[in-house]
C-alpha cells in the first residue's frame, strides 16, 4: 500500500519537538535523513546526532487528506505550509530500507563487519554479521575501526579476552570470531548489553561471548583487555583496567583523540609500555603490553 509523505527541512526546531508534532498529526513514522551530504560520526551510547542540515519525512496513511494534514502539521510546527512538501510513495519493507547504507567492510586483512543483507566471498574472510542499531559500534567511527583492524592482526587464538565497554559487542564478537577462548563484555548501558547477547547469538558465539552487567563480575585477569570508551574515562579508570590485565597481556585503548593520546599514555605508563596502535581521522588507538614487574 503506498504512503503519503510530508517532507521539510529541520532547520534550527528541536528534533524531539518536532517528532512528536508529526506523531500528533498522525504520522506513522518520521525519519531523519541526511539533506546535504555531510558526514555524522558514530553516536556515543546514549547519543542522538543530526546531520548539520537534516530533512524530515513523515509518513501517512495512503487514505489521509495531503491538504489537511499539510496545515495541520504546519500549524503544530509554526512553520509556513509552503515549506513543507507532499507526494506519494510506493510500499517498501520499511525496517530494512534504512540499511541500503551500511555495507560489508573490510579491517586489516581477514576480519569483515557485514550486515545480514549482503555476502562476503573474500578467502580466509572471518565475518562478523551486525547491523547497525542502537547501540554504540559498528565499525564506521574511526576508534571502532581502529580496534578492529588491530584485533585482525593480534595473536587471540584460545586467549581470554575483556571487552570494557561493549556498545553493540563488535568487538567481542569478532575476537571470538578470531578465536578467543572465552570472552566477556561489560557495558554500563543496559541496551548495549541487550544488544551485545543477541549479536552474539546471531554470530553462534554466544557460548563464547559472556555478558556481564556489573564490572565486579568480571574475570578477575585476562590476556587481552579492549576498552573502546572515551579518553576521561580511561584515565579515571586506569588502576581498575590495569589490574584485569596479566602480567605479559595486552591492552587496547581507544575512543582517543590525538590531542589527548599523551595523556592517556602517560596515565597507563605505570603498568604498560605503551605505544600508538594506529590513527585515523583525528582519533588514535593505543596498544600497551603488561610488565611483568606489577
Amino acid at each position: 500500500m503506498p504512503h503519503l509523505a510530508l517532507a521539510f527541512d529541520l532547520g534550527a526546531a528541536d528534533a524531539a519537538d518536532v517528532e512528536a508534532a508529526c506523531f500528533a498529526s498522525g504520522a506513522l513514522a518520521v525519519t531523519f535523513s541526511d539533506a546535504r551530504d555531510d558526514a555524522v560520526l558514530e553516536p556515543a551510547p546514549g547519543e542522538v546526532r543530526l546531520w548539520p542540515a537534516t530533512r524530515v519525512t513523515a509518513l501517512y496513511a495512503a487514505e489521509t487528506s495531503s491538504a489537511a494534514v499539510l496545515v495541520e502539521l504546519a500549524t503544530r510546527l509554526g512553520l509556513d505550509a509552503g515549506r513543507i512538501t507532499a507526494h506519494c510513495i510506493a510500499d517498501r519493507v520499511w525496517e530494512r530500507e534504512w540499511l541500503r547504507d551500511f555495507h560489508a567492510m573490510c579491517f586489516g586483512r581477514r576480519l569483515w563487519i557485514c550486515p545480514q543483507h549482503e555476502s562476503v566471498h573474500a578467502p580466509e574472510a572471518v565475518i562478523v554479521r551486525l547491523d547497525p542499531g542502537l547501540a554504540f559500534g559498528t565499525g564506521t567511527h574511526p576508534s571502532t575501526a581502529l580496534c578492529l583492524e588491530w584485533l585482525d592482526g593480534a595473536p587471540l587464538a584460545g586467549r581470554s579476552v575483556i571487552d570494557y565497554g561493549c556498545g553493540s559487542g563488535v568487538l567481542a564478537i569478532a575476537a571470538a570470531r578470531l578465536g578467543a577462548a572465552a570472552v566477556a563484555a561489560f557495558d554500563i548501558d543496559p541496551q548495549a548489553l541487550i544488544a551485545t547477547r543477541e549479536n552474539a547469538a546471531a554470530n553462534d558465539v554466544a557460548a563464547t561471548v559472556q555478558v556481564v552487567e556489573r564490572a565486579a563480575d568480571l574475570p578477575g585477569v585476562a590476556d587481552v583487555l579492549l576498552a573502546n570508551i572515551l579518553a576521561g574515562t580511561l584515565v579515571d579508570l586506569r588502576a581498575e583496567l590495569a589490574a584485569r590485565v596479566r602480567p605479559g597481556g595486552a591492552l587496547l585503548l581507544a575512543g582517543i583523540l590525538t590531542v589527548q593520546a599523551e595523556a592517556v599514555t602517560a596515565a597507563y605508563k605505570p603498568w604498560f609500555d605503551m605505544e600508538i596502535s594506529g590513527a585515523r581521522d583525528g582519533w588514535v588507538a593505543l596498544r600497551g603490553a603488561r610488565r611483568q614487574d606489577r
